[in-house]
């Protein structure tokens, strides 16, 4: 495991637990911050770190999605045991693993809170993508997409194509049952992202059936907003969401 790819717990006296969910190619450093914020004001927190991520690229390309999303089904399944209240979080494409928590667990999951999620791309290679997969290893790798001058994600440096192809499965997956989403959101999604582009939450806040989404514009950060200049923001928000959602 690469140093500072920890998962992080944190167990708290009350009955409201979160469960943070990582990004793709990315590890529990992008939420450790995060965690610690919600540690220290006494909720329980788990923050896992994904099957394939934290070692190396080339093990990532011998998971699938359903790997990645049993690591965080198991972990809500814990947490549902001893608090009564969980709130999912998540960035990137712990954003789409999130929502599709919430799609199979609904009213189990108490809200989500989610930072610039995934759900599709534009970008034309995509399509590329099962083809690729067959032929070429990796590509440049999607990392530290930050405008905070000195912050860096721990995330590989290389791109694997078959887990990424994978992710796309994902995508169309979750997406095809949005409407099935109905619990309270915080939508944060950076204006300027390198990685997914804005309108995947326009995607995801017209598509789901939530009667309460709350959205907030992150306007000094890139993708990696949680490591960025919003951090602080984020974290105060997500805060009052949980609080007011109760």
């Amino acid at each position: 495991m690469l140093a500072g790819a920890e998962p992080f717990s944190h167990s708290g006296t009350g009955e409201v637990a979160v469960l943070l969910c990582h990004g793709f190619t990315s590890t529990p450093q992008s939420m450790r911050s995060w965690a610690e914020y919600l540690a220290a004001r006494d909720f329980t927190v788990r923050a896992p770190l994904l099957p394939g991520h934290g070692t190396t690229w080339q093990e990532l390309n011998r998971t699938r999605w359903p790997d990645w999303y049993l690591a965080v089904r198991e972990e809500l399944l814990s947490l549902r045991e001893t608090c009564s209240r969980v709130f999912v979080c998540g960035q990137s494409m712990g954003g789409t693993l999130a929502l599709r928590l919430a799609e199979e667990f609904g009213e189990q999951i108490a809200g989500l809170v989610l930072v610039n999620p995934s759900v599709m791309t534009q970008r034309w290679d995509a399509k590329l993508l099962p083809l690729l997969s067959r032929v070429l290893p990796s590509v440049p790798g999607i990392g530290s997409d930050i405008a905070k001058p000195g912050s860096t994600e721990l995330a590989y440096r290389r791109l694997p194509v078959r887990a990424t192809a994978s992710l796309a499965q994902l995508w169309r997956v979750v997406r095809a049952d949005l409407p099935k989403v109905t619990q309270p959101i915080l939508l944060l999604h950076s204006r300027v992202d390198h990685v997914v582009e804005p309108v995947n939450s326009r995607i995801v806040r017209d598509s789901v059936r939530s009667e309460r989404v709350v959205e907030v514009l992150l306007e000094n950060s890139f993708h990696v907003a949680t490591l960025d200049n919003d951090a602080p923001l984020i974290f105060e928000r997500s805060v009052e969401f949980v609080q007011e959602v109760g």
